[in-house]
């Protein structure tokens, strides 16, 4: 077990689970579901375990790219779930996963400690003296942050970027310098700021700038609990996980 723990949680993971220790199988006679998730997604799909009763749930949750990489290393998780469609679609073309399938949309918001007034706007972000945490250039995070900076101009995206003092590898890491006061502002999704219970809130970026924030989910080829990963999949599709996905603050996948 302790084996299995490190090779899928990595460096700055966490993981959780719905039911008792074992590796296979659990309490109850369940078999145990190994899902590696984004970590924007740990609210939402840890009440949607306590639900889920085909299985019970373990989860790995971390930046997207770095569970990609411990699939391609031979981790074999029975689920993967991306924050942005890109990362299950390059694993799909490599024959590592199957089909992905959007499941979820999310917004990009500047996040600030509830109490704070030095940021406002995103144009406060451009001051001198204005501290900031982005995701890291590699994880969904970072990329739709940098993808919104690009549509300001090359002016105002120099001066922001020029602010930030700490690149993160998840979205966990962003909120963890938010909350410890050790930056002003960062970006991350709306839904994060949600799970703070008021200790963030979250400025809206103009429509022009919002990036289309969009979520991908597949199950990993040679995985062994296929079944339980459909009927995982199918229940944020059209289930208890949807409704703990939109309790979250998450939005309807996009239509194409």
């Amino acid at each position: 077990m302790i084996a299995l723990v490190v090779a899928l949680a990595g460096c700055g993971s966490s993981s959780t689970s719905s039911g008792a220790s074992g590796v296979g199988s659990s309490s109850g006679g369940k078999p145990r579901l190994t899902v590696s998730a984004a970590a924007s997604l740990k609210a939402a799909f840890t009440h949607y375990a306590q639900q889920f009763s085909q299985a019970n749930v373990r989860y790995s949750f971390a930046g997207a790219d770095m569970l990609a990489a411990q699939i391609e290393q031979g981790v074999k998780p029975d689920v993967f779930a991306s924050a942005n469609t890109k990362l299950p679609d390059v694993l799909y073309a490599k024959g590592l996963v199957s089909k992905p399938v959007p499941f979820a949309a999310n917004k990009l918001v500047i996040a600030v400690p509830a109490n704070s007034t030095k940021v406002k706007s995103l144009s406060d972000l451009e001051k001198p003296g204005v501290v900031i945490a982005v995701g890291s250039a590699a994880v969904p995070i970072g990329s739709y942050t940098r993808k919104m900076l690009a549509k300001l101009g090359p002016t105002a995206s120099k001066q922001i970027l020029a602010n930030v003092r700490s690149e993160e590898p998840d979205v966990s890491g962003i909120v963890g310098k938010l909350s410890q006061g050790a930056v002003d502002a960062g970006f991350t999704y709306v839904t994060d700021v949600q799970a703070t219970h008021g200790a963030l809130k979250a400025i809206a970026l103009p429509a022009s700038l919002q990036p289309v924030v969009a979520y991908g989910i597949a199950i990993v080829k040679g995985a062994p609990h296929h079944e339980q990963a459909q009927a995982f999949i199918s229940g944020l599709l059209d289930g208890t996980g949807k409704a703990d996905l939109q309790q979250a603050g998450f939005l309807p996948p996009p239509s194409k």
